[in-house]
Protein backbone atom coordinates (compact mmCIF):
# COMPACT_ATOMS: atom_id res chain seq x y z
CA UNK A 1 0.00 0.00 0.00
CA UNK A 2 1.37 3.38 -1.02
CA UNK A 3 -0.34 6.76 -1.38
CA UNK A 4 -0.05 10.53 -0.96
CA UNK A 5 -2.71 12.66 0.73
CA UNK A 6 -3.20 16.22 1.99
CA UNK A 7 -2.23 16.49 5.66
CA UNK A 8 -5.38 18.37 6.76
CA UNK A 9 -7.69 15.89 5.03
CA UNK A 10 -5.93 12.86 6.52
CA UNK A 11 -5.77 14.33 10.03
CA UNK A 12 -9.46 15.22 9.97
CA UNK A 13 -10.53 11.73 8.81
CA UNK A 14 -8.31 9.93 11.31
CA UNK A 15 -9.36 12.16 14.22
CA UNK A 16 -13.05 11.63 13.44
CA UNK A 17 -12.65 7.86 13.25
CA UNK A 18 -10.52 7.70 16.39
CA UNK A 19 -13.34 9.29 18.41
CA UNK A 20 -15.25 6.01 18.21
CA UNK A 21 -12.38 3.79 19.39
CA UNK A 22 -12.94 2.14 22.80
CA UNK A 23 -10.76 3.51 25.63
CA UNK A 24 -10.24 -0.04 26.96
CA UNK A 25 -10.61 -2.46 24.02
CA UNK A 26 -11.56 -6.06 24.84
CA UNK A 27 -8.93 -7.29 22.34
CA UNK A 28 -5.88 -5.34 21.08
CA UNK A 29 -6.95 -5.17 17.41
CA UNK A 30 -10.03 -3.10 18.35
CA UNK A 31 -7.68 -0.24 19.27
CA UNK A 32 -6.64 -0.07 15.65
CA UNK A 33 -7.70 2.05 12.70
CA UNK A 34 -8.03 0.22 9.39
CA UNK A 35 -6.58 1.98 6.34
CA UNK A 36 -7.72 0.59 2.99
CA UNK A 37 -6.78 1.80 -0.50
CA UNK A 38 -8.95 0.94 -3.47
CA UNK A 39 -8.25 2.90 -6.62
CA UNK A 40 -7.61 6.49 -5.52
CA UNK A 41 -9.85 6.28 -2.48
CA UNK A 42 -8.71 5.78 1.09
CA UNK A 43 -11.15 4.52 3.70
CA UNK A 44 -10.33 5.10 7.37
CA UNK A 45 -12.35 2.78 9.63
CA UNK A 46 -12.82 1.79 13.26
CA UNK A 47 -15.09 -0.78 14.92
CA UNK A 48 -15.53 -2.21 18.43
CA UNK A 49 -18.54 -4.51 17.81
CA UNK A 50 -20.86 -1.75 19.10
CA UNK A 51 -20.01 1.34 17.05
CA UNK A 52 -18.41 1.60 13.62
CA UNK A 53 -17.05 4.71 11.90
CA UNK A 54 -15.80 5.08 8.36
CA UNK A 55 -14.44 8.13 6.50
CA UNK A 56 -13.49 8.22 2.83
CA UNK A 57 -10.74 10.42 1.41
CA UNK A 58 -9.47 11.06 -2.11
CA UNK A 59 -5.74 10.29 -2.44
CA UNK A 60 -3.05 9.76 -5.05
CA UNK A 61 -2.39 6.03 -4.78
CA UNK A 62 0.23 3.91 -6.50
CA UNK A 63 -0.44 0.63 -4.64
CA UNK A 64 -3.65 -0.73 -3.15
CA UNK A 65 -3.83 -2.65 0.12
CA UNK A 66 -5.02 -2.58 3.70
CA UNK A 67 -3.25 -2.17 7.00
CA UNK A 68 -4.26 -1.92 10.67
CA UNK A 69 -2.38 0.57 12.86
CA UNK A 70 -2.75 1.82 16.47
CA UNK A 71 -5.58 4.33 16.14
CA UNK A 72 -4.97 6.90 18.87
CA UNK A 73 -1.26 7.08 18.08
CA UNK A 74 -2.03 7.61 14.40
CA UNK A 75 -4.45 10.42 15.32
CA UNK A 76 -1.83 12.16 17.46
CA UNK A 77 0.80 11.88 14.74
CA UNK A 78 -1.38 13.13 11.88
CA UNK A 79 -2.57 16.07 14.00
CA UNK A 80 1.04 17.07 14.73
CA UNK A 81 2.43 16.76 11.18
CA UNK A 82 3.73 19.88 9.40
CA UNK A 83 1.56 21.45 6.66
CA UNK A 84 2.86 19.39 3.75
CA UNK A 85 1.53 16.44 1.71
CA UNK A 86 1.78 13.11 3.53
CA UNK A 87 3.30 10.00 1.96
CA UNK A 88 2.28 6.68 3.53
CA UNK A 89 3.79 3.32 2.64
CA UNK A 90 3.28 -0.14 4.09
CA UNK A 91 6.72 -1.70 4.57
CA UNK A 92 6.31 -5.28 5.78
CA UNK A 93 5.08 -5.24 9.41
CA UNK A 94 5.42 -1.44 9.69
CA UNK A 95 3.80 1.68 8.26
CA UNK A 96 6.03 4.54 7.14
CA UNK A 97 4.67 8.11 7.33
CA UNK A 98 6.64 10.92 5.71
CA UNK A 99 5.62 14.59 5.78
CA UNK A 100 8.17 17.30 4.96
CA UNK A 101 11.20 16.56 7.13
CA UNK A 102 9.21 14.40 9.57
CA UNK A 103 9.24 10.62 9.32
CA UNK A 104 7.47 8.05 11.48
CA UNK A 105 7.50 4.26 11.45
CA UNK A 106 4.57 2.55 13.18
CA UNK A 107 4.07 -1.13 13.99
CA UNK A 108 1.02 -2.69 12.39
CA UNK A 109 -1.58 -4.91 14.03
CA UNK A 110 -2.73 -8.27 12.57
CA UNK A 111 -5.29 -7.13 10.01
CA UNK A 112 -6.55 -10.70 9.52
CA UNK A 113 -7.88 -10.64 13.11
CA UNK A 114 -9.85 -7.44 12.60
CA UNK A 115 -13.66 -7.90 12.48
CA UNK A 116 -15.64 -7.00 9.37
CA UNK A 117 -17.48 -3.73 9.65
CA UNK A 118 -21.29 -4.02 9.67
CA UNK A 119 -22.98 -3.06 6.42
CA UNK A 120 -25.06 0.10 6.41
CA UNK A 121 -28.79 -0.67 6.91
CA UNK A 122 -31.28 0.36 4.26
CA UNK A 123 -31.94 4.08 4.04
CA UNK A 124 -35.07 5.32 5.85
CA UNK A 125 -34.90 8.99 4.88
CA UNK A 126 -33.13 12.35 5.05
CA UNK A 127 -32.88 14.97 7.78
CA UNK A 128 -31.19 18.37 7.74
CA UNK A 129 -27.83 17.91 9.47
CA UNK A 130 -28.04 21.14 11.50
CA UNK A 131 -31.56 20.34 12.70
CA UNK A 132 -30.54 16.82 13.68
CA UNK A 133 -27.43 17.99 15.54
CA UNK A 134 -29.40 20.60 17.48
CA UNK A 135 -32.22 18.19 18.37
CA UNK A 136 -29.90 15.43 19.56
CA UNK A 137 -27.88 17.90 21.63
CA UNK A 138 -31.02 19.25 23.28
CA UNK A 139 -32.24 15.80 24.27
CA UNK A 140 -29.04 13.85 25.03
CA UNK A 141 -28.23 16.18 27.93
CA UNK A 142 -31.04 14.53 29.92
CA UNK A 143 -29.87 10.94 29.34
CA UNK A 144 -28.52 8.92 32.27
CA UNK A 145 -24.85 8.05 32.75
CA UNK A 146 -25.33 4.87 34.81
CA UNK A 147 -24.54 1.88 32.60
CA UNK A 148 -26.30 -0.44 35.05
CA UNK A 149 -29.57 1.13 33.88
CA UNK A 150 -29.19 0.84 30.09
CA UNK A 151 -32.74 2.00 29.34
CA UNK A 152 -31.83 5.42 30.79
CA UNK A 153 -28.55 5.80 28.86
CA UNK A 154 -30.29 5.93 25.50
CA UNK A 155 -32.27 8.36 23.38
CA UNK A 156 -35.67 7.11 22.30
CA UNK A 157 -36.05 7.80 18.55
CA UNK A 158 -39.63 7.56 17.29
CA UNK A 159 -40.65 7.91 13.66
CA UNK A 160 -44.22 8.57 12.64
CA UNK A 161 -44.44 9.37 8.94
CA UNK A 162 -42.67 12.75 8.45
CA UNK A 163 -42.15 13.49 12.17
CA UNK A 164 -39.29 12.35 14.40
CA UNK A 165 -39.52 12.57 18.19
CA UNK A 166 -36.45 12.23 20.41
CA UNK A 167 -36.72 11.68 24.17
CA UNK A 168 -34.27 11.00 27.00
CA UNK A 169 -34.48 10.86 30.79
CA UNK A 170 -32.35 10.07 33.83
CA UNK A 171 -35.42 9.95 36.14
CA UNK A 172 -34.78 13.48 37.44
CA UNK A 173 -35.43 15.28 34.14
CA UNK A 174 -36.91 14.50 30.77
CA UNK A 175 -36.15 16.17 27.43
CA UNK A 176 -38.36 15.79 24.33
CA UNK A 177 -37.80 17.31 20.88
CA UNK A 178 -39.85 16.94 17.69
CA UNK A 179 -38.75 17.85 14.15
CA UNK A 180 -39.67 17.12 10.56
CA UNK A 181 -37.71 14.89 8.18
CA UNK A 182 -38.11 13.41 4.70
CA UNK A 183 -38.84 9.66 4.82
CA UNK A 184 -38.22 7.53 1.74
CA UNK A 185 -41.69 5.99 2.01
CA UNK A 186 -44.88 7.44 3.48
CA UNK A 187 -46.54 5.95 6.53
CA UNK A 188 -43.27 4.74 8.06
CA UNK A 189 -43.41 4.00 11.79
CA UNK A 190 -40.58 2.90 14.08
CA UNK A 191 -39.29 3.30 17.64
CA UNK A 192 -35.73 2.46 18.72
CA UNK A 193 -33.41 3.20 21.64
CA UNK A 194 -29.99 4.59 20.64
CA UNK A 195 -27.00 4.99 23.00
CA UNK A 196 -27.07 8.69 23.85
CA UNK A 197 -23.33 9.31 23.91
CA UNK A 198 -22.79 7.68 20.52
CA UNK A 199 -25.74 9.49 18.95
CA UNK A 200 -24.59 12.86 20.31
CA UNK A 201 -21.04 12.42 19.00
CA UNK A 202 -22.24 11.32 15.57
CA UNK A 203 -24.81 14.09 15.18
CA UNK A 204 -22.31 16.75 16.16
CA UNK A 205 -19.64 15.59 13.72
CA UNK A 206 -21.77 14.81 10.65
CA UNK A 207 -22.61 18.44 9.84
CA UNK A 208 -20.11 18.96 6.99
CA UNK A 209 -22.91 18.31 4.48
CA UNK A 210 -26.43 19.74 4.39
CA UNK A 211 -28.19 16.41 5.03
CA UNK A 212 -27.80 13.19 6.98
CA UNK A 213 -29.09 9.86 5.70
CA UNK A 214 -30.78 7.96 8.52
CA UNK A 215 -30.82 4.17 8.13
CA UNK A 216 -32.42 1.47 10.25
CA UNK A 217 -32.09 -2.30 10.16
CA UNK A 218 -35.35 -4.21 10.11
CA UNK A 219 -36.41 -5.66 13.42
CA UNK A 220 -36.58 -9.19 12.01
CA UNK A 221 -32.94 -9.31 10.90
CA UNK A 222 -31.40 -9.90 14.31
CA UNK A 223 -29.72 -7.16 16.27
CA UNK A 224 -30.97 -3.69 15.45
CA UNK A 225 -28.58 -1.14 13.97
CA UNK A 226 -28.91 2.59 13.36
CA UNK A 227 -26.84 4.05 10.55
CA UNK A 228 -26.03 7.72 9.97
CA UNK A 229 -24.14 8.94 6.94
CA UNK A 230 -23.12 12.39 5.79
CA UNK A 231 -20.62 13.74 3.32
CA UNK A 232 -17.86 11.10 2.96
CA UNK A 233 -18.57 9.73 6.46
CA UNK A 234 -20.78 7.06 7.91
CA UNK A 235 -21.29 5.51 11.32
CA UNK A 236 -23.38 2.68 12.73
CA UNK A 237 -24.33 1.82 16.29
CA UNK A 238 -25.99 -1.18 17.83
CA UNK A 239 -29.36 -0.32 19.35
CA UNK A 240 -30.10 -0.83 23.03
CA UNK A 241 -32.33 -3.80 23.79
CA UNK A 242 -34.23 -2.19 26.67
CA UNK A 243 -37.71 -0.86 27.37
CA UNK A 244 -37.87 2.94 27.55
CA UNK A 245 -40.14 4.62 30.07
CA UNK A 246 -43.61 5.73 28.95
CA UNK A 247 -42.52 9.33 28.95
CA UNK A 248 -45.72 10.87 27.56
CA UNK A 249 -47.53 9.89 30.76
CA UNK A 250 -44.97 11.86 32.78
CA UNK A 251 -45.30 15.15 30.88
CA UNK A 252 -48.01 17.36 32.49
CA UNK A 253 -50.82 18.47 30.18
CA UNK A 254 -51.76 21.60 32.14
CA UNK A 255 -50.32 24.03 34.66
CA UNK A 256 -51.55 26.28 37.43
CA UNK A 257 -48.97 29.02 36.88
CA UNK A 258 -46.17 29.93 34.53
CA UNK A 259 -43.22 32.29 34.20
CA UNK A 260 -41.63 33.78 31.09
CA UNK A 261 -37.89 34.12 31.65
CA UNK A 262 -35.20 36.14 29.84
CA UNK A 263 -32.88 33.18 29.26
CA UNK A 264 -29.56 35.04 29.25
CA UNK A 265 -30.19 37.17 32.34
CA UNK A 266 -31.84 34.37 34.31
CA UNK A 267 -29.04 31.93 33.43
CA UNK A 268 -26.32 34.36 34.52
CA UNK A 269 -28.13 35.03 37.81
CA UNK A 270 -28.63 31.31 38.46
CA UNK A 271 -24.95 30.60 37.81
CA UNK A 272 -23.86 33.29 40.25
CA UNK A 273 -26.19 32.19 43.03
CA UNK A 274 -25.36 28.51 42.48
CA UNK A 275 -21.69 29.20 43.27
CA UNK A 276 -22.49 28.86 46.98
CA UNK A 277 -24.78 25.85 46.59
CA UNK A 278 -23.07 22.85 48.15
CA UNK A 279 -23.14 19.63 46.15
CA UNK A 280 -26.65 18.16 46.27
CA UNK A 281 -28.30 21.29 47.68
CA UNK A 282 -31.03 23.05 45.70
CA UNK A 283 -31.34 26.45 44.12
CA UNK A 284 -34.36 28.13 45.71
CA UNK A 285 -36.60 30.05 43.26
CA UNK A 286 -39.27 32.36 44.68
CA UNK A 287 -41.65 33.50 41.93
CA UNK A 288 -43.87 36.53 42.47
CA UNK A 289 -45.55 38.84 39.94
CA UNK A 290 -42.81 40.60 37.97
CA UNK A 291 -39.77 38.91 39.46
CA UNK A 292 -38.04 35.79 40.74
CA UNK A 293 -35.68 35.74 43.71
CA UNK A 294 -32.92 33.12 43.57
CA UNK A 295 -31.30 31.95 46.81
CA UNK A 296 -28.70 29.36 47.78
CA UNK A 297 -26.85 28.50 50.97
CA UNK A 298 -28.37 29.64 54.23
CA UNK A 299 -26.51 28.15 57.19
CA UNK A 300 -23.79 29.89 59.18
CA UNK A 301 -21.22 27.37 57.95
CA UNK A 302 -22.04 27.96 54.25
CA UNK A 303 -21.82 30.89 51.90
CA UNK A 304 -25.09 32.57 51.03
CA UNK A 305 -26.26 34.23 47.84
CA UNK A 306 -29.39 35.99 46.65
CA UNK A 307 -30.29 37.72 43.39
CA UNK A 308 -33.48 39.05 41.84
CA UNK A 309 -34.34 38.83 38.18
CA UNK A 310 -37.26 40.45 36.34
CA UNK A 311 -39.64 37.89 34.83
CA UNK A 312 -43.25 37.69 33.74
CA UNK A 313 -45.20 35.53 36.17
CA UNK A 314 -48.85 34.51 35.99
CA UNK A 315 -50.31 32.73 39.01
CA UNK A 316 -50.14 32.56 42.79
CA UNK A 317 -46.68 33.20 44.34
CA UNK A 318 -44.60 30.02 44.19
CA UNK A 319 -41.41 28.84 45.89
CA UNK A 320 -39.72 25.83 44.30
CA UNK A 321 -36.27 24.25 44.44
CA UNK A 322 -34.18 22.80 41.61
CA UNK A 323 -30.89 21.02 41.16
CA UNK A 324 -28.82 23.94 39.75
CA UNK A 325 -27.00 21.80 37.17
CA UNK A 326 -30.22 20.32 35.82
CA UNK A 327 -31.87 23.75 35.63
CA UNK A 328 -28.89 25.30 33.81
CA UNK A 329 -28.72 22.36 31.38
CA UNK A 330 -32.35 22.99 30.39
CA UNK A 331 -31.85 26.73 29.99
CA UNK A 332 -28.84 26.12 27.75
CA UNK A 333 -30.84 23.72 25.57
CA UNK A 334 -33.92 25.83 24.76
CA UNK A 335 -32.01 27.96 22.19
CA UNK A 336 -34.42 30.91 22.41
CA UNK A 337 -34.06 34.36 23.97
CA UNK A 338 -37.00 33.74 26.27
CA UNK A 339 -38.27 30.56 27.88
CA UNK A 340 -41.50 29.59 29.55
CA UNK A 341 -41.63 27.52 32.72
CA UNK A 342 -44.95 25.91 33.64
CA UNK A 343 -45.71 24.86 37.22
CA UNK A 344 -48.34 22.65 38.82
CA UNK A 345 -47.15 22.78 42.45
CA UNK A 346 -43.84 23.14 44.35
CA UNK A 347 -43.52 19.36 44.60
CA UNK A 348 -44.49 18.41 41.05
CA UNK A 349 -42.40 18.60 37.88
CA UNK A 350 -41.96 21.91 36.06
CA UNK A 351 -41.72 22.09 32.27
CA UNK A 352 -39.33 24.42 30.48
CA UNK A 353 -39.90 25.29 26.81
CA UNK A 354 -38.73 27.89 24.32
CA UNK A 355 -40.79 30.94 23.41
CA UNK A 356 -41.18 31.87 19.75
CA UNK A 357 -40.63 35.59 19.29
CA UNK A 358 -43.09 37.55 17.11
CA UNK A 359 -41.98 38.68 13.68
CA UNK A 360 -40.53 42.19 13.43
CA UNK A 361 -43.63 43.52 11.63
CA UNK A 362 -45.99 41.86 14.13
CA UNK A 363 -44.69 43.17 17.45
CA UNK A 364 -48.19 43.57 18.86
CA UNK A 365 -48.80 39.83 18.71
CA UNK A 366 -47.87 38.12 21.99
CA UNK A 367 -45.02 35.63 21.88
CA UNK A 368 -46.11 32.01 21.65
CA UNK A 369 -44.69 28.95 23.31
CA UNK A 370 -42.62 26.71 21.05
CA UNK A 371 -43.90 23.13 21.09
CA UNK A 372 -40.87 21.47 19.49
CA UNK A 373 -38.75 21.23 22.66
CA UNK A 374 -39.82 20.53 26.23
CA UNK A 375 -37.60 19.94 29.25
CA UNK A 376 -39.23 18.54 32.37
CA UNK A 377 -37.34 18.93 35.62
CA UNK A 378 -38.20 17.37 38.96
CA UNK A 379 -38.18 19.80 41.91
CA UNK A 380 -36.07 19.30 45.03
CA UNK A 381 -37.84 19.39 48.38
CA UNK A 382 -36.76 22.54 50.20
CA UNK A 383 -35.81 22.43 53.91
CA UNK A 384 -38.25 23.92 56.35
Amino acid sequence: MKFRVAREVLADAVAWTARSLPPRPSVPVLAGILLEIEGNQLSVSGFDYEVSARAEVDVQATESGRVLVPGRLLAEITRALPPHPVDITAEGPRLAITCGNARFSLPTLPVEDYPSLPSMPSSAGLVDSDVFAEAVGQVAVAAGRDDTLPMLTGVRLEIEDDLITLAATDRYRLAVREFAWRPETSGVSAAVLVPARTLADAAKTLTSGPEIVLSLSSGSSGEGILGLSGKDRQTTTRLLDAEFVKYRAIMPNESNSHATLPVGLFTDAAKRVALVAERGTPLRCEFTPGQVTLRAGGTDEEGQAEERCDVEFDGEPLTIGFNPTFLLDGLAAVHTERARMDFTSPLKPAVLSGVDEPAADDDDRPAERSGSYRYLIMPVRLPG
